[in-house]
């Protein structure tokens, strides 16, 4: 049987370090300089609770100039992946409307994990564990990790963790739709 397949799409503000944290997961390697991203996506083989699965991620654009595309990585995406700077305190703010956006275009139950990065910076810090912890709260209690993609603290558990919450979902669109998955994403086509 061929391995489960789990599309995550990482999304956030510019220079957060989404790259950082997709390339550190899949190729152990930290990326030093900022390179704005308009899309990349990565692949990579895992095991987890001893199943194994192909994670497809989807590094996207920090900008603003690319939200038609976002609305179509939501639409695509299994799991989401909504990373802020620790160092960064309006970085928090850009994360509400993608999470609606998120919502509106998939359901309230969407797997989501909510990722302060660059946790290494201790005296940069901007943003205290408190306003990351109270927005998961909000959030529906989504997990929440304070992470480094420079020292490797927390990835491939923020991976890990939305592959599991992605495979429960799943299971229970599979449950509710009599073993079909979830009909809600799948659109019909007019050709005229």
């Amino acid at each position: 049987m061929p391995p489960q397949e789990t599309r995550v799409v990482v999304l956030g503000g510019g220079g957060v370090g989404k790259s950082a944290l997709t390339v550190q997961f899949v190729r152990n390697v930290f990326v030093s300089t900022y390179d704005p991203t308009i899309e990349d996506t990565y692949r990579k083989p895992i095991v987890i609770d001893g199943q194994h699965c192909l994670v497809e991620i989807l590094d996207t654009a920090g900008t603003e100039q690319f939200m038609a595309l976002k609305e179509l990585y939501m639409r695509s995406g299994q799991g989401f992946v909504l990373v802020f700077s620790l160092t960064q305190l309006g970085s928090v703010n850009e994360l509400g409307p993608l999470r609606e956006q998120i919502v509106r275009i998939k359901d309230k139950q969407v797997p989501i994990v909510l990722v302060g990065n660059k946790s290494d910076l201790k005296s940069e810090r901007q943003v205290p564990r408190e306003i990351g912890t109270n927005l998961s709260r909000a959030w529906g209690n989504v997990p929440y990790y304070e992470a480094s993609a420079r020292k490797r603290i927390n990835v491939d558990e923020i991976f890990a963790d939305i592959v599991r919450q992605c495979r429960v979902h799943e299971a229970r669109n599979k449950a509710a739709n009599g073993g079909r998955g979830s009909d809600r994403n799948k659109k019909k086509c007019v050709v005229m």
